[in-house]
């Protein structure tokens, strides 16, 4: 008896599902037909654009039940008039995420998301320092208020704002050399506000390849400079070239291939960084050889946003155990942010030389014969002042017990200077090597040069390495230690420089690669020339 009023009662929730269903499916269909979203294409640019503080222009728009979001074509965003007359962002589709509720019973629109598809974004920087994004959310805001108050900024709460596939350009004004373009740019950020930081995550293809990846916060907006927004982010990049990226100049010499990974904090005026970065393919100079294995640099630093200048507190070279300092400060010129003004301070302590012989060849240092340092320590300090394409490196340098292994100096000297009878083998050995050295780009001059050469002596002098490396020194060698015909050569050289005890003067000539020493007779005439007019007088 209880199984039919039980059946009566399932058929009768059947019914009422099922009605339920069906006014569902009619709500459904019938919603984008009470829902005119055209009409509420005027109201939505006027909030939008007084958001912004730009005017925003949107095509058709239309209203997706599933998607519970209207979609609206063709989006215009404009650009700050005193950059460009060309939109800031344009977009092929716009959707904005809203509640149904309200849109249906008062035609309110309220804003859960947006998803920009396919944006192409164009980003300025003027001479200033100033970029076309700064005054975005500030411009309406000063127009409502011509008196000069300032109002709370119009806040835009949006649970989430997404770019998918975007293409940013970025430019200068005025204009210098080709743009650097950024595709497949993606950027999420949730529970986005003007009025309070939020969290983001950016990625993107860096031009000439590479790529970036950032994930922080960000915020709240400066309603007078966009670009001066608090910040907190973790970077990284791969693969970055900055030559074909046209971050560097291809003059300055320095090329690699980078892999990034750093903290970066910002309060809106000042950038702080630190972090590691991994160099592939290193060159210091023109005509260099890349290091064949990876270098690190461990760094912190500032960079001060609007005057575009920073501080290198500490850059930590590391290769093997040998660890060399960079520190200093540089400009980025504001008419040319591609050659940037240095004042570095390199230094390193007692480093061993086995360990630096990436750099050396990286830094296009040449060895006679292809012979090769081995054993020994350098100590450096070096100031690197000028602007990158053409910056001046020089300070003192001293090398102390080394070999150069595969070079026979004794085999170079020719002339009358060979009857010195130096020999010193297949290696030659240096007790110590200091020397002043000053390099531009039209080569390197050489001051104050002292070395201890075993086999040979003391020797001193100066000279310079031009930029096509041709050689030029002046040396003397004091000390020699000849046998036989050899002590004849020194004493014939010595008496006519108008020395006491064994001094030999040399010249030294050719390439670095394949240096010629002869005696020095055109010094030494000089000097007979000298010494007979002081006589006469």
């Amino acid at each position: 008896m209880l199984f039919g009023p039980l059946r009566d009662a399932v058929k009768r929730s059947t019914k009422i599902l099922g009605a339920i269903v069906v006014l569902v499916i009619a709500a459904l269909v019938l919603l984008p037909f009470i829902v005119n979203a055209g009409k509420l294409r005027p109201a939505l640019e006027r909030q939008l654009t007084a958001a912004l503080g730009r005017s925003v222009q949107l095509g058709d728009l239309s209203f997706s039940v599933l998607s519970r979001s209207l979609v609206a074509s063709d989006i215009r965003i404009a650009d700050d008039p005193s950059f460009s007359s060309s939109p800031f962002l344009t977009a092929k589709e716009l959707r904005i995420g809203v509640s149904i509720a309200p849109l249906v019973f008062s035609h309110q629109v309220r804003l859960r998301s947006f998803r920009l598809e396919s944006p192409q974004i164009s980003i300025i920087r003027a001479s200033s320092g100033t970029w076309n994004f700064s005054s975005v959310g500030h411009a309406a805001a000063d127009t409502a208020h011509p008196s000069g108050s300032l109002p709370s900024l119009p806040d835009l709460s949006v649970g989430e704002i997404s770019v998918e596939d975007g293409r940013a350009v970025i430019t200068t004004l005025p204009s210098h050399g080709e743009p650097n373009v950024y595709d497949q740019v993606n950027f999420t950020a949730r529970d986005f506000s003007f009025v309070s930081p939020f969290a983001f995550e950016l990625s993107a293809n860096l031009p000439a390849g590479g790529t970036i990846h950032a994930s922080g916060r960000l915020g709240p907006i400066n309603r007078q400079d966009g670009a001066a927004s608090p910040g907190d982010a973790h970077v990284i990049v791969k693969n970055l070239d900055p030559i074909s990226a046209a971050f560097l100049s291809p003059n300055a010499g320095l090329s690699f291939l980078g892999d990034f990974d750093l903290h970066a904090a910002s309060d809106g005026q000042t950038l702080t960084t630190q972090g590691t970065v991994h160099f592939q393919n290193l060159k210091l100079r023109k005509g260099a050889t890349a290091a064949p294995r990876p270098i690190e640099l461990v760094y912190t630093g500032t960079h001060r946003l609007k005057e575009n200048t920073g501080e290198i507190q500490d850059a930590t070279v590391r290769v093997s155990d040998t660890a060399i300092h960079v520190n200093g400060t540089y400009q980025i010129l504001e008419m040319d942010a591609k050659d940037a003004v240095l004042n570095l301070k390199i230094t390193g302590q007692n480093l061993p030389i086995d360990d630096l012989q990436m750099l050396m060849a990286a830094s296009a240092v040449r060895l006679p014969n292809g012979s090769l340092l081995k054993g020994g320590t350098v100590t450096m300090d070096l100031a690197v002042t000028g602007q990158e394409s053409s910056l001046v490196i020089a300070g003192p340098i001293t090398v102390d017990n080394t070999r150069l292994v595969g070079f026979d100096v004794g085999s170079k000297i020719h002339g009358i200077a060979a009857l010195s009878g130096v020999q010193t083998g297949n290696t030659t050995e240096f007790k110590r090597l200091h020397m002043d050295v000053r390099v531009t780009n039209s080569g390197a001059a050489v001051e104050k040069l002292d070395a201890v050469i075993v086999a040979m002596g003391e020797v001193s002098g100066s000279g310079r390495v031009s930029s096509d490396d041709q050689v030029n020194f002046h040396l003397v060698v004091v000390g020699v230690n000849a046998k036989g015909i050899g002590k004849v050569g020194v004493g014939l050289l010595t008496v006519l420089n108008g020395q006491s005890g064994a001094a030999v003067p040399l010249r030294v000539t050719g390439t670095s690669e394949d240096p010629s020493i002869t005696a020095d007779v055109g010094s030494i005439v000089q000097k007979q020339k000298k010494a007979l007019f002081n006589s006469k007088n």
